[in-house]
């Protein structure tokens, strides 16, 4: 059988050098060069539609080059009830999230500027056990919003997340309400705060300080809701639209304010930032 094996390989190897080259659209199914959607933050050439990009490539994006200071970096999530699931600890999925991604909690927090402008921001990057909410993301959120608060600084937060996480028990649904604390702070003391929602912004997440912006803006057609769409259809005995929980269908419904494009989000950030900072 020396020669199917053989056939196979070849056959794989021509598969992987495609797939190198290529990149197939998940709205409009288009082939395009990989390095053009690439260059183009991740967003189809064709048909405009917005694929997840990393905490780190996001700033890279918004921030002005040289100006972003990381902060809270060593913060990392706790596992209080050490809790196993049929795939193992948490622990582990922990520690696997970290190798792969290099980050050591589901959110970059940091200062910079926009344009010129001074802000604070924290990034969620959805690699990281799908970008959900425990007591590290939460803790590092709420110490961004303390930071802002102690500099009179602006607060940018971009969402991307599948919600809670679970592993945590209790003290992930905290943060729910631990970060809005943060932010009331924030508006006591009339600092701005925008919440950028981008695809998937869910969950416990999308519950809590995805939602209270001063200004809401969503990045076009991502995924904003709380519970899925089956679970609301075969709880309310009725058939969803076909946009339902989508950023078109909660500007449409008074959700948001904004659906902006990526590649105008940081000089539609820095207009708004200008007119707080007359």
């Amino acid at each position: 059988m020396p020669w199917f094996i053989k056939s196979r390989t070849k056959r794989d190897s021509q598969r992987k050098q495609a797939d190198e080259i290529w990149i197939k659209c998940q709205k409009c199914s288009s082939h395009i060069f990989k390095q053009d959607f690439i260059d183009n933050h991740n967003v189809c050439t064709k048909c405009g539609w917005h694929g997840k990009i990393t905490a780190y490539e996001r700033i890279e994006m918004i921030l002005d080059k040289g100006t972003f200071n990381e902060f809270n970096k060593k913060i990392r999530p706790s596992d209080p009830l050490k809790f196993v699931d049929g795939k193992g600890p948490y622990i582990d999925k922990v520690e696997k999230a970290r190798n792969q991604t290099g980050l050591n909690e589901a959110v970059v927090t940091g200062a910079g500027k926009i344009n010129g402008i001074p802000a604070v921001v924290a990034v969620m990057d959805f690699r990281f056990l799908g970008g959900s909410l425990g007591s590290g993301t939460g803790e590092k959120i709420l110490q961004g919003s303390a930071y802002a608060c102690s500099r009179r600084l602006p607060y940018i937060v971009f969402s991307a997340s599948g919600g809670a996480r679970m592993h945590e028990g209790i003290l992930s649904l905290m943060q729910m309400a631990k970060t809005c604390a943060g932010i009331a702070r924030m508006n006591e003391r009339r600092l701005p705060y925008i919440s950028v929602l981008t695809d998937p912004t869910t969950g416990g997440v999308s519950a809590s300080y995805a939602m209270v912006g001063d200004i809401n803006i969503a990045e076009p057609g991502a995924l904003i809701g709380f519970a899925g769409r089956r679970v609301i259809e075969q709880t309310i005995k009725q058939e969803l639209p076909d946009n339902f929980q989508t950023s078109e269908f909660l500007l449409e419904h008074g959700f948001l304010d904004m659906i902006v494009e990526r590649s105008r989000m940081k000089d539609m950030l820095s207009s708004i930032l200008s007119y707080y900072n007359r």
